[in-house]
């Protein structure tokens, strides 16, 4: 038989035509495709947009084809993304090798930018959206404030360092060995929860600390602000010194400072719970929110709040370290006393018994006070409507705390307007605080679905 026979032919071919209808057809859905790969482009040229102002050699066009090639590396598979990415990588290396040929510097941050950007492209290809964004927008964070950054890590001493070490180890090394659960015979204590808080605190406070050290304290309403989210009471007790020379322009920057360090210590208090206890925020919205108010209106009744800020001769408060061992001790300790105390005094007196344990915690540290407040409510030991309460008395009593530290001023109109604002701040507060339940109970009944975000937590 012929190989030009027909027959034979058809033989062979049909075979073949039979596979090849059989192999498996991809169809894309298109304006899902699309989407994805829009967003890879997007996050690329955002990246390339930033590196495209520093006058590098891979700009925005450059990073949007690397985000665009992860993101249909992810869209055709892993074999495909795999295979792109060390495309990129060998890109980045030929990028450096060319700028060494030319006496140059190397070009590390922008050649770990592609990378990430390739990256971040398969994540986009493969369906995912938040996590690429947020890992871009950080990225192209670090690169535009590389200045800021230098300038800050230059500036570290060698305390501060190992403060920011030491954090990381309480976190990181110590935290995983806790035993989970309460211990103790009476099952009081919870380490991890205990040291998730103390972190937490200490976490907040070193956050203010770097920003405290970016953006310096020359200007009232930085010094005020941050000082207060570190240490109220340090900051108002700075504050209250400075006004000693007397002089008109120095005692109106230490009262809007101090204002502004009070209004500091409420938002911490109240992040505190949103982060801790959401049920208890919601509750705790109302006196909370009058509580701002109200400090807002002395701050702005001054005549000079309007002023330039910038110019306020307020000088240099002195800080504590941003963290150290000790204040992780002492944060353990309050909190672990308070969350003891505040049981036992619940269980044997009631609510009034956690009232009282309240108030003396937010003299001591109204953090930790607030912070056991919110735990407890977890724990199901206490209502919401009682840690609630307990967290506003201990801001209360914070802000009470704080008059004594203004006679530092010796400045009779100063601890006089301070007061009236002190005390109208307390009054409303505690105002807030005795209407916020039933104001509660009176949105459940006309809110539908708010019951179930404010849930009533029985008590053991």
């Amino acid at each position: 038989m012929s190989v030009s026979d027909p027959q034979t032919i058809q033989s062979v071919v049909q075979p073949l035509i039979q596979v090849g209808m059989s192999l498996p057809e991809v169809k894309w859905p298109y304006p899902v495709s699309l989407m994805r790969l829009s967003l890879a482009l997007a996050l690329g040229l955002l990246i390339g947009l930033e590196r495209e102002r520093r006058g590098k050699e891979a700009g925005l066009r450059t990073f949007g084809f690397v985000a665009l090639l992860g993101g249909m590396g992810g869209v055709l598979g892993d074999h495909y993304a795999y295979l792109i990415l060390a495309l990129v990588g060998v890109l980045a290396v030929f990028l450096n090798i060319q700028r060494l040929r030319t006496n140059d510097t190397t070009e590390l941050t922008t050649s770990a930018a592609m990378i990430i950007t390739c990256v971040v492209g398969i994540l986009c290809g493969k369906g995912h959206t938040a996590t690429p964004a947020s890992i871009m927008v950080i990225v192209t964070a670090l690169l535009a404030y590389k200045d800021r950054l230098s300038g800050f890590s230059l500036g570290l001493t060698e305390n501060e360092m190992r403060s920011a070490l030491l954090l990381a180890i309480l976190a990181i090394v110590i935290y995983p060995a806790l035993p989970e659960g309460a211990i103790g015979p009476w099952h009081l204590i919870e380490p991890r929860a205990a040291w998730v808080t103390v972190i937490l605190i200490a976490g907040i406070g070193f956050a203010n600390y770097v920003l405290w050290k970016m953006y310096g304290t020359r200007g009232i309403v930085m010094a005020g602000f941050l000082g207060g989210l570190v240490n109220s009471s340090i900051t108002v007790s700075e504050l209250a010194a400075r006004a000693r020379d007397q002089h008109r322009d120095t005692i109106s920057a230490a009262y809007r400072g101090i204002l502004l360090a009070t209004s500091a210590m409420l938002i911490r208090n109240g992040g505190l719970l949103v982060i801790l206890a959401p049920a208890v925020a919601v509750t705790a919205t109302m006196p909370f929110v009058v509580m701002l108010i109200v400090t807002a209106a002395w701050f702005f009744a001054d005549r000079n709040a309007t002023r330039q800020v910038a110019s306020d001769p307020t000088g240099q408060v002195d800080l504590p370290l941003p963290f150290s061992l000790t204040a992780a001790l002492k944060f353990g300790l309050i909190f672990l006393v308070l969350n003891v105390a505040g049981l036992l005094a619940q269980q044997a007196f009631g609510e009034a018994g956690f009232y009282v344990v309240s108030v003396i915690g937010g003299v001591v540290s109204s953090a930790s006070a607030v912070a056991a407040a919110a735990t407890l409510v977890g724990s199901g030991s206490i209502p919401v409507h009682v840690a609630s309460t307990g967290a506003v008395l201990a801001s209360l009593a914070s802000v009470a705390i704080n008059l004594p530290l203004v006679m530092r001023s010796h400045n009779r109109r100063l601890m006089l307007r301070l007061g009236i604002a002190m005390l109208s701040i307390a009054i409303l507060g505690i105002i807030g605080a005795l209407a916020a339940k039933p104001m509660m109970a009176f949105l459940m009944e006309i809110v539908p679905g708010l019951d179930q975000l404010v849930p009533v937590t029985p008590v053991r």
